[in-house]
Order: structure tokens, then sequence, then C-alpha cells
């Protein structure tokens, strides 16, 4: 069976970032770039620290040699 190998993305959201507009990049994000939510870090000064996921599709050739 194969690893499975992904890819990641680091962003990070300054405090004074709403609820919803946050909500709104991680969705676009997932639909758009089909990341996935894998970390997510609430700061006390309201920032939030976020790692997202993807996973890498290795092309297998369909040719014989």
């Amino acid at each position: 069976m194969a690893m499975v190998d992904y890819e990641y993305q680091r962003l990070t959201l300054p405090r004074g970032t709403s609820r919803n507009v946050a909500q709104r990049l991680l969705t676009d994000a997932a639909e758009h770039g089909h990341w996935e939510l894998d970390r997510l870090w609430l700061f006390p000064d309201g920032r939030r620290r976020v790692v997202l996921r993807r996973r890498i599709l290795r092309v297998r050739s369909t040719l014989s040699v």
C-alpha cells in the first residue's frame, strides 16, 4: 500500500479578522484549491494560525515499455 503524501500551506490571520471572513477564506480554499483543514490555533490576542493540507496525486504511466 502506498503512503499518502501531502503538501501544506500555512496562513496567519491577523487579529480583528472576523469569524465569518475566516470561514469564507477557508471555504474558498477547500472548494477551489482542494485544501482541507489540518490545524488551527486561536491565540489569546485574536490571531489565528491555520495549516491547510492537500494530497499530492502521483500519476503512474499506463504505457508499457
